[in-house]
């Protein structure tokens, strides 16, 4: 590696950039290769199937011979066939969706079926049927449907049919809204079903609870509850003090017990006749005038006496009265606020001074006063029943950063990338990259070399240049640099020996010195 950028640090600028558009060109011409030599593409066929629909998926694959790649619980083919494998396995009715259906009763004929038999098919494509609509949902990898259907008997009343449903999800969990819509699923395909009568089970989370748990757990309802309450609030306070800046915390007492109230209350003064009775009588007696004698006891006219008559008049009414009653039966369910407490918590506001700084400001009592109004009306404040408000101005501290922002990069337009198929063309590229460094460029500077020198051996710098000093040795890069320069000399080369006459005729004394170290080696110079 050092020698690598040893060589690198020591080439010139325009050889960097013929050595970096080398490797480029490399680079893509192996990538090219890779992507020719590399076979066809892959796509995915199916994902997340049980294993018994997996497994006759991939018997049908067998029988028609297609190139398949199982990778955990997701089959892979060939990309240009996937869509014709798909469509003529859904003709076959691949893979198989919870079940069979009604195609169950198709089987059934007139002889030799019993009415427990035809009971028995119908309810298993019930079953079935209810199932495939299930498994209909994206998120949804398996589903079963168990219905508990009660026996015909006389002596037994407001019997219900009861369902289970049991699900696996892709995510590993089915949300409450999901599960209450499969139980409106089931109990509307099944007559005198009611919501309440299917349990939802999830494979990973376990049973989903119903409206009862929702009864029996009141903290979810007091959650959901305040948190409807905080959203409606930051909402509100966002439109003044900006989003982000406050803060709110709700906490809900909710009423989790029933009560019935039966009230019945009597107002004597508020009497009314309901009825009237009047009964009127007359009587009349005839008394006989005078003293009793014999002749008074005689019959009329045969003896002559006084007599006198008396008459009566009685009325009577009778009127009944009815007293005023009210009745009332109150009954209160749970789920009602015993007590509401909130907190808010606002920013204050940034106040530029006379010289230009600036400086956190809490906000006056005023707009906390209308603050607190606004708030009070939104969440429906009774002081009465206990309610707490409470709404304070302080600074808030800055958040630290969460992280970097992932971008996406270049690879991803180039679509989905086989991490495998990326190794081999790295690979690849590396192995073409050292031989192109280390291999194909000496051979190529050692031959350009050898040619140069070939051409002009003993090419020698134009007339009026300064010599460096004759020492009897011959220097490499004399021959490199000067080499390159006579290539570019116009004049034609001179002969070998001219030259030599010309360089001993210009430094005669350094040529005498050169020859005297050749004849006696040992002599020592004055």
């Amino acid at each position: 590696m050092q020698n690598v950028i040893s060589v690198w640090a020591g080439l010139p600028l325009r050889r960097k950039a013929i050595v970096a558009g080398a490797t480029i060109a490399v680079f893509l011409a192996v990538l090219l290769l890779a992507r020719m030599s590399g076979g066809t593409q892959k796509a995915l066929l199916y994902a997340g199937l049980d294993g018994r629909s997996a497994g006759e998926v991939i018997v049908a694959l067998d029988q028609r011979n297609a190139v398949y790649e199982v990778r955990g619980d997701s089959i892979w083919v060939d990309a240009g066939a996937r869509d014709a494998l798909r469509m003529t396995l859904a003709g076959e009715g691949l893979p198989s969706a919870g079940g069979a259906g009604y195609e169950l009763l198709d089987s059934l004929t007139g002889f030799g079926t019993t009415s427990q038999m035809f009971d028995a098919a119908y309810w298993r494509a019930k079953e079935g049927e209810l199932a495939r609509t299930i498994l209909a949902v994206p998120d949804v990898r398996n589903a079963r449907v168990h219905i508990a259907q009660s026996s015909a008997d006389a002596f037994r009343r407001d019997t219900r049919p009861t369902a289970s449903v049991t699900v696996t999800t892709a995510s590993g969990h089915m949300s409450a809204e999901q599960a209450r819509a499969l139980r409106h699923l089931v109990a509307s395909a099944v007559a005198g079903m009611r919501p309440e009568d299917v349990q939802v089970i999830d494979a990973v989370g376990g049973l989903i609870g119903g409206p009862e748990d929702a009864a029996a757990a009141p903290g979810t309802a007091a959650a959901a509850r305040a948190e409807e309450i905080r959203r409606s609030v930051e909402r509100l306070l966002a439109a003044r003090v900006g989003a982000g800046r406050a803060v709110v915390e709700v906490a809900v007492d909710l009423i989790t017990e029933s009560e019935q109230i039966n009230e019945r209350k009597f107002d004597p003064q508020g009497r009314v006749a309901i009825s009237s009775e009047t009964e009127e009588k007359a009587n009349q007696a005839t008394e006989p005038g005078g003293d009793v004698t014999v002749a008074s006891n005689l019959p009329e006219g045969a003896a002559a006496g006084g007599s006198g008559k008396s008459q009566s008049t009685e009325t009577r009414e009778r009127v009944n009265y009815e007293v005023s009653e009210t009745s009332r039966a109150l009954v209160r369910g749970p789920g009602g606020i015993r007590r509401l407490t909130v907190a808010v918590l606002v920013d204050g506001q940034m106040v530029m001074a006379a010289d230009g700084t600036q400086s956190w400001s809490p906000r006056s009592d005023e707009e906390l006063a209308t603050l607190r109004d606004l708030v009070a009306a939104a969440v429906g404040l009774d002081e009465a029943r206990g309610d707490v408000l409470m709404l304070k101005s302080l600074e808030f501290q800055p958040a630290p950063a969460a992280g970097t922002v992932a971008e996406a990069g270049f690879l991803p337009a180039f679509g989905p990338v086989d991490t495998m198929l990326a190794i081999q063309i790295a690979a690849l590229a590396l192995v073409a990259l050292i031989l192109g460094l280390f291999v194909l460029r000496p051979i190529l500077a050692s031959s350009r070399r050898a040619l140069t020198a070939a051409e002009a051996p003993l090419a020698l710098p134009p007339a009026g240049t300064d010599l460096p000093a004759l020492t009897g040795e011959i220097q490499d890069d004399y021959l490199v640099e000067d080499v390159e320069q006579a290539a570019f000399s116009v004049s034609p080369p001179e002969s070998p020996a001219e030259r030599l006459r010309r360089l001993i005729g210009e430094r005669q004394q350094e040529s005498l010195e050169i020859l005297r170290g050749w004849l006696d080696p040992d002599e020592e110079r004055a």
